[in-house]
């Protein structure tokens, strides 16, 4: 089967990034001709091409899978298109119309669609369980912390904690550190602390986890404590982003979720994560969607979308070429408005030009008047 697989950006590694390389690998493994598709190539999709997944050459793909929804407006007319949405906040994360199907990776983001009168399907974050796996034991008590946070709030708080509690602290931001082969760091702690992703590279990697960072773009920490059988089904509703229990912690709230730490819950992780975080379970998910739905996506579906685009194509520059007409609205009532202001300054100066005309001509008269008097 071709498969064409699509992210608006692969420059640099991060969550969207990192599932795009591992959804193609794993289908590349299963024998499908796998291509990519991007709008910023880079550092992953120089990866992808070392593996033998080429930049898209073809002008029709059986299945399309596609992260954003820049890249499914693009490629939409070339296959049956599967859009995964990772979020509800981020623009490039919201449904778009021309997807055959969409795909959520939470329940959050499924009722966020539902709200937009789009139907979803769940496929949990897919991690490749044999790159991320157990490379070393963990300790019998807590020695080691990796922070993979997103923010140096929250790291300097988790350092603050570390060397109270005298446990070792190492760290990796995404944003400064970039780096690739984050298992590594991963297996050289016992406990892992971050969101998303990162959680779910942990628990494959075999490592206990503790859900909490701190994001700018919800101006405060977010946290679940440690993820346990008991809570990770109510932290992954959101994608395990703290969003679900937003726990704030002081320093001596921390470091006692720390030391919640065991190494049966890091076996745990590995056991949860070779389940139901399994990139070939996400994989086979994705297939199944495929093979259920691709009749359904006939001619006269893709020539209903196609019009359809052209209609909000049309609304689109309606509304742009309203907000130029009120901008334009404006900018002539100004004018006017200052056309007037000027008008109004200048009779008031004309007045005052009169009066001392007139003001000078009563002096004259005077002077002329004085004058003959003094004769």
């Amino acid at each position: 089967m071709f498969i064409l697989v699509g992210n608006n950006h692969l420059a640099k590694t991060g969550g969207t990034e990192n599932y795009t390389y591992t959804l193609a690998l794993e289908l590349k493994k299963r024998g499908h001709d796998v291509q990519y598709f991007t709008f910023e190539k880079g550092e992953i999709s120089s990866l992808l091409e070392k593996e033998g997944i080429p930049f898209m050459t073809r002008e029709h793909y059986d299945l399309i899978l596609a992260n954003h929804n820049t890249v499914v407006e693009m490629l939409w007319n070339l296959g049956y298109t599967i859009q995964t949405c990772h979020g509800c906040i981020p623009q490039l994360e919201q449904p778009s119309p021309f997807a055959d199907s969409h795909v959520v990776v939470s329940e959050e983001v499924r009722e966020h669609l539902q709200k937009q009168g789009f139907q979803s399907t769940v496929i949990h974050n897919g991690i490749d369980c044999n790159r991320f796996y157990p490379k070393r034991p963990v300790s019998p008590t807590l020695t080691t912390v990796l922070s993979l946070c997103q923010s140096d709030i929250a790291n300097d708080f988790i350092r603050k904690c570390c060397e109270q509690a005298g446990v070792r602290f190492l760290s990796s931001n995404k944003y400064t550190d970039n780096i690739w082969s984050v298992e590594e760091q991963i297996n050289e702690s016992d406990l892992v602390i971050g969101l998303g992703r990162s959680a779910y590279d942990a628990m494959a990697c075999g490592r206990a986890v503790l859900v909490y960072d701190y994001r700018d773009y919800m101006g405060e920490f977010l946290g679940e404590g440690m993820l346990t059988p008991e809570n990770i089904q109510k932290s992954m509703f959101c994608n395990c982003s703290g969003r679900v229990s937003r726990i704030h912690y002081d320093e001596k709230s921390f470091i006692e979720e720390m030391h919640k730490y065991s190494p049966e819950l890091a076996q745990w992780s590995r056991n949860f994560a070779l389940k139901q975080l399994n990139i070939e379970v996400a994989a086979e998910k994705y297939l199944k969607i495929y093979k259920a739905k691709r009749d359904d996506c006939t001619y006269k579906t893709r020539l209903k979308l196609f019009f359809e685009k052209n209609r909000l194509r049309e609304e689109n520059l309606k509304r742009e070429l309203q907000q130029l007409q009120n901008q334009f609205a404006s900018i002539q009532q100004q004018m006017n408005d200052m056309q007037a202001q000027y008008s109004k300054k200048g009779k008031k100066h004309l007045r005052a030009i009169r009066f001392l005309l007139w003001f000078n001509v009563v002096l004259i008269v005077l002077f002329i008047a004085l004058s003959f008097n003094m004769f």
